[in-house]
């Protein structure tokens, strides 16, 4: 499951949370449960949260 996205440097590169993502994707083939569902929407919040620090430390 996810590191808590409220404990700072908690945060992975997007790189890792998107293998996460792409590996729900094939478990569920293509559909979600509730729970795949909820799982899903805290990865995407933790990928954009990992692509604005890179973008950040890009900067």
């Amino acid at each position: 499951m996810s590191p808590d996205l409220t404990t700072p440097g908690s945060v992975r590169s997007a790189a890792e949370v998107n293998e996460e993502i792409r590996a729900l994707w094939l478990r569920a083939k293509g559909s979600l449960s509730d729970l795949e569902r909820a799982e899903y929407e805290q990865l995407v919040v933790e990928w954009a949260a990992a692509m604005r620090d890179q973008v950040a430390e890009a900067a």
